[in-house]
Formats: structure tokens, C-alpha cells, sequence
């Protein structure tokens, strides 16, 4: 009999690759969506897994939607990916970041109690809930937390919730802490991809500059197809845990830009890129690099696609849909 997985954020970078890993695995995927009146299938279908999937209409901030998929799919495994996930936005929308990022996956873990709870679940944890933790800019899972961000915040309160129902009901609850990630998947809006499109717009003389914040701050990446698996590993573990994902290496956002010009043959980066204060959060976090120890010695996990490579694949997937949408 086929295991079933419940997938959360199934639009968004991770579920899609998520999804393509679980079908692979023979498992049935129900993606959970927010019933849009046109909502966008695009990050599935470039994947080639949107056929595949069987999508279920939900919401985080709606309980009783929460309740009816989960006794309808009553699944082996939930993945909760769905967040307001744009760092710079949180501030605005602090309220709706909270009850999403918060109190979504409160209800969640509730549905999952009351009417499914042989489910292992799974949280999408954050390495922005450390922040300035510590100076050397080294995290693992006894560092402790201290947020910059209404987002980071948020998900604070869901890691403490996934372990509180751990620990009061004897659930399969896990927290990957996972550092930054990225892929072709990701959405314009986050500085990655405002990178690599920026960068292709200009190799293919579609632009002449990119307008950005700070170039100084340092940041753990990783490629979110290699990150996917890692999510699979803890669900399989006989005992639940809370695991610190990432690559152990970290890059400024400066490197990030010069990785993304020399792809394309560009040396001179300087003379195209605009530092622009509205792009400038008002609290940073400078420094994050995590130790990876646990997750390789018990979920034998280690990255595959280096930072180099990520960011050629991110901008060479940018150039290909620029190209595309010209002819």
C-alpha cells in the first residue's frame, strides 16, 4: 500500500521538490492550496510533478479547512512548507505573518492530534529564528534563538509548538532548522532571484543595473533540491528530532552578485550594480553559518550542488525563461 504525504507551500520553491522526491519514493502527494480564483501552478509544472499531485483546497489561517483535509487524507506524513516566507515583508504584515507562520501550524498540529495522530509532521523551521545568537556567526541546535524579524519570530513560536506537541502528546513532530536555500524555483522577490534575473536581464542587454540593499550580510547556502531530502530523513528516523540543515560554508551577498556576473562572463559587476536604501531591512542579521555534525551523522545527509554551482543554475535557468518569453 502506497504512504501518502501532505504537503503544505506545495506552489511555493521547496514543495515542488519535495513533491518530484515523494512520487519518485512511489509515495501518493496531496498539496495543499489556497483556493485563488487563478492560482499559479508554474513552479510544479517545471518540475514536470503538477499531474501528479492531487490538490486539496486549505488554509492556515482557517482551522476547520485544516480539520477536513486532514481526516479526508488521514496522510502518513505531513510536511508544513507554507509560510509567509519573505523576510523584508514581515514588517508590514507582521499580523498576517503571525497567523500564518504561528498559529497556522498550532492548528495544524491540532487537526493532526484530534484526527490523524499516527501522522509524522514535519516544520519548516528557519535559520532566521538565531539572528544574533552569537558573533561568530556559527548556529546549531542548542545555539540559542534570538530573532531580527517579525518573520523569525513567528517561527519561533511554531519550533517551541512542534516540540511542545512532541513532548505533552507523544507525536512524530520534527523542526528542520533549515539555512538558507535556494533554486530556479525561487520567487523573484527574495534577493537570490532578484540576483540572477537582474543578472540575465543584463547579459542578454535587457537591463543595465540591479538595485540592492546591503551586500555585507553573510548567509549559509544551500540548493532547496538537496535541502528536500533532509526533510525526507527526519520523517524516517525511528525517534523525532530537530536538525540544523545547511552547508557548514557561508557567502556574502557581495559573493552571491560576483558568482552571478562570472556565470555569465561578466567581470566588471561593480559598474551595474545600485545600492538602494529601500532594499535595506531595519534589522539585519549579519552572520549565519550552521553546524551540520547531527544531520550528517544521524540522517547520513550532506549537500550535493556547491554554492557555485547553485547560483550558475539559478542564472542559467533565468536567462532560459527570458529567452523563452522573447520568441
Amino acid at each position: 500500500m502506497k504512504k501518502t504525504a501532505l504537503v503544505t507551500g506545495i506552489l511555493g520553491q521547496d514543495g515542488p521538490y519535495l513533491a518530484k522526491l515523494l512520487l519518485e519514493k512511489d509515495y501518493k502527494v496531496y498539496g495543499l492550496i489556497r483556493r485563488y480564483s487563478n492560482p499559479t501552478f508554474e513552479n510544479p509544472e517545471y518540475l514536470g510533478v503538477h499531474d501528479q499531485i492531487e490538490y486539496v483546497d486549505g488554509d492556515l489561517t482557517d482551522e476547520s479547512s485544516l480539520i477536513n483535509v486532514v481526516k479526508t487524507t488521514r496522510p502518513d506524513e505531513v510536511y508544513n512548507l507554507a509560510a509567509q516566507s519573505f523576510v523584508g515583508a514581515s514588517w508590514q504584515q507582521a499580523k498576517l505573518t503571525t497567523e500564518v507562520n504561528a498559529l497556522g501550524v498550532l492548528s495544524l498540529l491540532n487537526a493532526i492530534k484530534f484526527f490523524s495522530p499516527t501522522s509524522k509532521f514535519y516544520q519548516a523551521s528557519t535559520s532566521e529564528m538565531f539572528g544574533l545568537s552569537n558573533d561568530d556567526g556559527y548556529q546549531d541546535e542548542d545555539t540559542p534563538f534570538h530573532p531580527r524579524s517579525p518573520y523569525g519570530i513567528s517561527k519561533v513560536y511554531a519550533y517551541w509548538m512542534t516540540v511542545n506537541f512532541r513532548e505533552s502528546y507523544n507525536m512524530f513532530t520534527c523542526n528542520g532548522i533549515l539555512f538558507n536555500h535556494e533554486s530556479p524555483l525561487r520567487g523573484i522577490q527574495f534577493v537570490t532571484r532578484k540576483i540572477t534575473d537582474g543578472v540575465a536581464k543584463i547579459k542578454l542587454g535587457l537591463a543595465d543595473d540591479i538595485h540592492l540593499g546591503d551586500l555585507d550580510p553573510k548567509r549559509d547556502w544551500g540548493f532547496a533540491g538537496d535541502y528536500v531530502e533532509a526533510m525526507y530523513l527526519m520523517l524516517q528516523k525511528e525517534e523525532p528530532g530537530d536538525y540544523v540543515i545547511a552547508t557548514g560554508q557561508t557567502h556574502s551577498v557581495q559573493d552571491f552578485v560576483e558568482a552571478a556576473f562570472t556565470a555569465v562572463g561578466i567581470s566588471d559587476w561593480k559598474k551595474h550594480v545600485k545600492l538602494d536604501p529601500r532594499f535595506q531591512r531595519p534589522a539585519e542579521v549579519p552572520h549565519l553559518r550552521g553546524r551540520v555534525e547531527k544531520s550528517q551523522a544521524r540522517l547520513g545527509w550532506k549537500p550535493k550542488v556547491t554554492f557555485e554551482e547553485l547560483v550558475k543554475m539559478m542564472v542559467k535557468a533565468d536567462i532560459e525563461r527570458l529567452e523563452k518569453k522573447e520568441h
